[in-house]
């Protein structure tokens, strides 16, 4: 509901030109991935089925991607700096390239 209403909202306001509903749900969706992990980590004495609840459950809904920044960001902080990127990078092209794929695959079906 509220990805829906983010949607509507940038499309009024910033217009349809540039994907600024994906992109400003992205954002905020990370900034408040960070802000419930690092509360959850450093303060929080929250069960893991709830923060699973809170963070895959909830913010999942509204992002993936916000689940998406903090798995590479967790690979940074143990120090697997190359994987993260790999990952990030992987993920990127691959995602994009799975898309065009299926877009290709429909069109020769159709």
């Amino acid at each position: 509901m509220l990805r829906h209403f983010v949607n509507i909202l940038s499309a009024r306001t910033l217009g349809t030109a540039f994907p600024y509903h994906t992109f400003l749900i992205n954002i905020t969706g990370s900034i408040v991935m960070g802000l419930i992990a690092g509360y959850l980590a450093f303060k929080g004495e929250a069960s893991q089925p709830f923060r699973l609840f809170l963070m895959t459950g909830i913010l999942g809904g509204y992002t993936t991607f916000s689940a998406f920044s903090l798995d590479a960001a967790l690979l940074y902080e143990r120090g697997e700096v190359g994987l993260a990127a790999l990952y990030v990078l992987g993920s990127v092209v691959l995602s994009i390239a799975g898309l065009f794929g299926g877009l290709t695959l429909v069109r020769h079906l159709t």
